[in-house]
C-alpha cells in the first residue's frame, strides 16, 4: 500500500478579538466513541474477588487483567507469551532460545506466535489494544547498558566465531549490524504478524519510546529528552511505521512523590511519545497510550497521591494522549490488607479523579473542537489540566457508572479556549471555536 503524505489540520482559535492559527497533526479518531482520553484498568485482582472485597473499577472504560485471557479489550503478550523470544537471564544464567536475536529462530517463532494470537484475540471487528512486552534487550546497540550488555558481548563472541580473522574492529562493526539487524527483524516481523492477523486491534511495544529522563535528582532537572535520545528514537522509523499504538511508560518512582519533578518527568515522555508518533509519512497520528500505575514504582503499598495522579494521569490528558492505562503486577494486590487498601484508594481517590479528568475531555472536545477532535495544550510545557471546577459539577455514582453533572462557568471555559487548541481526528473538520452550553449537562463515563 502506498505511504499517504503526512496531513495536518490547520484549527482557527477565536476568544475575544485574538486570532491565532496553529496547526496539529490530523490523529486517528477514538477507539471508544466519543471518549477522546480513556482510563484502562489493566491489574490481576481475581485475589480480591476470592476474599469478597469489592473493587469499584466503574470509573474504567475498559476493566483488563494482565493474565493472558482471550476476547479482552486490551491483551498483554509477554515474553514468554508470544513466539520463541531469544534472551538471557543473568539472574539465572541461563540462555533461552539462542539469547541473542541473531541466533533465534524467526521462523518458529512467528508460527507459534501466530498460533498464540489465534488462541488469544478473537478474530472479529470489535477495537482494542495489543501490548508487546519485550524488555530484556533494545533493538538498538548502544541502548543495551547495565545488564543487557550481556547482548553485546554475546554478539561479538557470535561475530567472532563467524569471522575469526577480523580485527576487533572490524569484529565490533560486524556486531553490532548483525544485532540491530536481527533485532529489527523480530520486532518488525512481530508485530506486522499481530497486525496481520488482528487488523482491528492497535499494537505497539510496552515503553517504545522511551525518554530515559532519569536523572531528576539533578538540581536543574527539566525532564527533557536529550538530544542523543531523540537522533536514537529517529533511528527506529522502522518501529513507528509498523506500530498502530505507542505505549510509553510514566511510572513514578516513590522519590517523585508530591515533586514537580514528576510532572515534568511525565511531560516530557507523552511528549517524545507525541513527536515520535508524526514521524512516519500517514495519513494520521497513531494514538498514544500512556502506562501508569496506582502504586509507585518498585513497591505495593504506596498509592500515588491526588498531586500524582495529576502529574501523570493530568498531563497525559492535557497532552492529548488518547488514554491512560492503570497496570498492577502479580505481587500488588494478593493479600486482605492490599485488597482493602485498593478498594478504599479507587473510591476515595483514583475513581473520582479519573471520572473528572474523562468527563473533561469529553466536554472540551464537544464544546471547544465540535466533538470532532480532542483538546491539547497549546503550550506542552505549561500546567494546564483539563479538569471540571468542583464548584460547578459533582461526580454522581449511579447504575453502575460515574457520572458528572453540572454546568461550566464564563470563566472556566474561557480558560479552556485561552490555553488549548483542537487535534482533529481522521475524516473531521474541527475548528477551536467555544460553543457556551446553556443547560446543566449530564456527562456519563
Amino acid at each position: 500500500m502506498m505511504a499517504m503524505p503526512f496531513l495536518s489540520c490547520t484549527v482557527l482559535w477565536i476568544i475575544g478579538s485574538m486570532t491565532t492559527i496553529l496547526a496539529l497533526p490530523i490523529t486517528e479518531p477514538p477507539l471508544i466513541h466519543d471518549h477522546p482520553f480513556v482510563a484502562i484498568w489493566n491489574a490481576p485482582t481475581e485475589r480480591c474477588k476470592q476474599l469478597d472485597i469489592p473493587l469499584d473499577t466503574a470509573a474504567f472504560q475498559a476493566v483488563t487483567t494482565p493474565v493472558v485471557k482471550p476476547g479482552q479489550f486490551l491483551t498483554i503478550f509477554y515474553e514468554n507469551h508470544l513466539g520463541l523470544y531469544p534472551k538471557v537471564s543473568t539472574v539465572k544464567r541461563k540462555i533461552y532460545r539462542g539469547g541473542i536475536p541473531q541466533k533465534g529462530n524467526l521462523t518458529e517463532h512467528l508460527a507459534k506466535a501466530r498460533s498464540q494470537i489465534d488462541h488469544t484475540i478473537y478474530q472479529d471487528s470489535s477495537p482494542g489494544l495489543v501490548v508487546i512486552d519485550w524488555e530484556s534487550w533494545r533493538p538498538l546497540w548502544n541502548q543495551n547498558w547495565g545488564s543487557k550488555r550481556i547482548y553485546q558481548r554475546l554478539s561479538l563472541i557470535h561475530a567472532l566465531q563467524m569471522a575469526p580473522f577480523l580485527s576487533s574492529q572490524q569484529i565490533s562493526k560486524v556486531a553490532k549490524t548483525q544485532f540491530q539487524h536481527a533485532s529489527r527483524h523480530f520486532m518488525e516481523r512481530t508485530i506486522s504478524l499481530g497486525i496481520g492477523e488482528r487488523p482491528s486491534r492497535r499494537w505497539g511495544f510496552y515503553l517504545f519510546p522511551d525518554c530515559y529522563n532519569y536523572n531528576w535528582k539533578n538540581s536543574n532537572y527539566t525532564g527533557k529528552c536529550s538530544s542523543k535520545t531523540q537522533k536514537q528514537n529517529d533511528q527506529m522509523l522502522w518501529l513507528w511505521g509498523r506500530s498502530t499504538a505507542l505505549f510509553p511508560s510514566i511510572y513514578l518512582h516513590y522519590s517523585l512523590r508530591n515533586s514537580p519533578q514528576a510532572a515534568l518527568y511525565v511531560r516530557n515522555r507523552v511528549h517524545e511519545a507525541l513527536r515520535v508518533a508524526t514521524l512516519p509519512k500517514r495519513p494520521f497520528t497513531v494514538p498514544i497510550y500512556v502506562y501508569s500505575r496506582p502504586l509507585y514504582r518498585d513497591q505495593t503499598q504506596k498509592f500515588q497521591s491526588l498531586r500524582d495522579l495529576v502529574s501523570t494521569v493530568g498531563e497525559s490528558a492535557a497532552l492529548g494522549a488518547s488514554g491512560v492505562i492503570m497496570w498492577g503486577g502479580s505481587k500488588d494486590y494478593n493479600n486482605k490488607a492490599a485488597c482493602q487498601s485498593l478498594s478504599e484508594y479507587l473510591t476515595s481517590t483514583l475513581n473520582p479523579y479519573i471520572a473528572n479528568v474523562t468527563a473533561a475531555a469529553m466536554l472540551c472536545s464537544e464544546l471547544l473542537c465540535q466533538g470532532k477532535g480532542r483538546c491539547v495544550r497549546k503550550n506542552y510545557d505549561t500546567s494546564q489540566y483539563l479538569h471540571l471546577n468542583p464548584t460547578y459539577f459533582s461526580i454522581l455514582r449511579a447504575k453502575r457508572k460515574y457520572a458528572v453533572v453540572g454546568l461550566p462557568s464564563t470563566t472556566d471555559l474561557e480558560a479552556w479556549a485561552e490555553h488549548f487548541t483542537c487535534q482533529c481526528y481522521a475524516g473531521q473538520s474541527c475548528s477551536p471555536i467555544l460553543s457556551k452550553p446553556t443547560t446543566i449537562r449530564q456527562i456519563w463515563v
